[in-house]
């Protein structure tokens, strides 16, 4: 007897790893097309994003809505994680951009080093703006450099929930840079005339 897609969402719910694998199966191509048109064919974006999607509808299973259509709720899934690492890797952009800027004329490694640190407590106090678990999240990703699979053992949490408090984080730091980048690059413009 063949399941409506409905049947297998009930089921899926519940844990059925089959059915999920049948629905991975069905709609993983679909989906790697769908993310290969919004990311401007990056593949290996689009690759990334469908392993993600499939792992957080797994992750997040219970909140599942059989009625409704599961392409379209991968579709958003996938396009929210995208816009998360494109808002990510605008965060990396403007810290590199201000790394130039900021160590531009710099010769000596001891001034070298007052810079680095200089940056480094820019960056904490942005952290420090951060609500408290949020901020232990980003500490534990950026300052100690483990994976979302360790923090989440680390803190008992989901790596879904590790994501979505480390992108809420890259985008609260990134408006906090936003909103001092033309006073910063005033004052250290200042300083290095």
């Amino acid at each position: 007897m063949t399941l409506t897609e409905k049947e297998e969402l009930e089921l899926i719910k519940n844990g059925s790893s089959p059915c999920f694998e049948a629905l991975y199966h069905r709609y993983s191509g679909k989906l790697y097309n769908f993310v290969m048109k919004v990311s401007k064919g990056d593949s290996y974006m689009a690759e990334e994003l469908v392993q993600r999607t499939f792992i957080k509808v797994w992750e997040t299973r219970a909140n599942i809505n059989p009625e409704k259509s599961f392409i379209s709720y991968l579709c958003t899934i996938a396009k929210n994680m995208l816009l998360n690492e494109y808002e990510h890797q605008t965060v990396q952009y403007i810290y590199s951009e201000f790394v130039k800027v900021y160590m531009a004329d710099v010769d000596s490694s001891t001034e070298n080093e007052v810079d680095k640190n200089l940056l480094e407590e820019y960056i904490d106090k942005l952290a420090d703006n951060l609500p408290p678990k949020r901020k232990e999240i980003f500490i534990l990703s950026r300052k100690e450099g483990l994976s979302n699979k360790k923090i989440a053992e680390r803190l008992q949490i989901t790596e879904s929930t590790i994501e979505t408090q480390l992108s809420k984080a890259l985008a609260s730091m990134k408006s906090q840079m936003q909103k001092h980048y033309e006073l910063i690059l005033i004052i250290l413009f200042i300083l290095n005339s």
